[in-house]
């Protein structure tokens, strides 16, 4: 029998594989994750909510939003996608339906965090987390209402930031003990945090942010030492959204440029052809459909009208 996604993830945890999970915010982002061989990715609540309201991740994203997003982009892949879903957008009772509905939508599994409602990135100042006891509530109502255990429920902790060190260990042991797989403390300070939390059992999920370019919280770290130190789980969910960012400022640059000085560019360093989109996003396999359930003459007739 074909395994869920959720199944999948659980394999790779239960087998003690370390993952590398890249951030993604649509279609183009997973697919390319996939292409480049990951096993997984995962869903920024940040890149999310910047890509379809445009807006900064302040808790204005809804549930309703996020989840048909997510679940978009978890049917364009064949790997498995975990999803952000800020604070469960609202008590136990709202995390409750949250996680059946992300379940539903064929997702592996979902991070829920323990901030004040409306949230903010975890890298933003002025967070506030809401008392241990509320947050290990809405970690069992998750748990309780996720059909196959194979669900991966992801509890994200922000008391680094608001409360220290040793109220984050309390709190990553009361989350594990409430039945959360992986415990993600967001905004980690410095190396010798993520080892006293390795080295308090907790089953670590890192957020890597960029992956590739220093930030100013947690520091670049080689996935090798992480891997090494005993984390489980590696996230980089700003790395695709700062490329593209990036690669789209430079092309619209030079587009620019070369409108104001009358001439044309060709710049295939920085674009790829419609070749590469077309294989991305798999023509070729919708072609390949049309081909097997559409009638021969109306077959002909589309790809005539195509070659004129």
């Amino acid at each position: 029998m074909m395994r869920t996604k959720a199944q999948q993830y659980r394999s790779l945890l239960t087998q003690g594989e370390f993952i590398v999970s890249p951030g993604v915010y649509d279609g183009y982002s997973a697919r390319l994750v996939e292409a480049a061989g990951f096993k997984s990715a995962a869903t920024s609540g940040a890149a999310v909510s910047n890509a379809i309201l445009g807006i900064a991740d302040i808790g204005v994203m809804g549930l309703t939003e996020n989840l048909n997003h997510c679940r978009n982009i978890a049917r364009s892949i064949s790997i498995p996608l975990t999803c952000d879903a800020d604070t469960g957008y609202g008590n136990a009772v709202n995390v409750y339906h949250t996680t059946k509905l992300f379940e539903e939508a064929d997702i592996a599994g979902i991070n829920i965090e323990d901030q004040v409602s409306p949230k903010r990135c975890g890298h933003m100042s002025g967070k506030e987390v809401i008392p241990l006891d509320e947050m290990v509530k809405k970690i069992e109502a998750a748990c309780m209402a996720r059909r196959d255990d194979a669900f991966v429920i992801i509890a994200r902790t922000d008391a680094l930031a608001v409360e220290g060190m040793e109220a984050t260990i309390q709190r990553a042991r009361a989350y594990t003990a409430a039945g959360a797989d992986l415990i993600f403390p967001d905004a980690v300070g410095s190396e010798e945090h993520i080892k006293r939390l390795v080295d308090a059992g907790i089953a670590l999920s890192i957020n890597m942010g960029f992956g590739i370019r220093k930030r100013p919280t947690t520091p670049l770290i080689p996935l090798a030492d992480l891997r090494a130190w005993g984390v489980r789980r590696v996230s980089l969910p700003r790395m695709l959204p700062a490329a593209a960012i990036k690669a789209m400022t430079d092309a619209l640059r030079i587009m620019k440029e070369a409108y104001e000085q009358g001439i044309a560019v060709d710049r295939p360093d920085l674009l790829v052809g419609i070749d590469d989109i077309m294989k991305l996003m798999d023509y070729e396999g919708a072609r390949a459909l049309e081909k097997k359930v559409l009638p021969q003459d109306t077959l002909r007739a589309k790809y005539e009208r195509v070659a004129v």
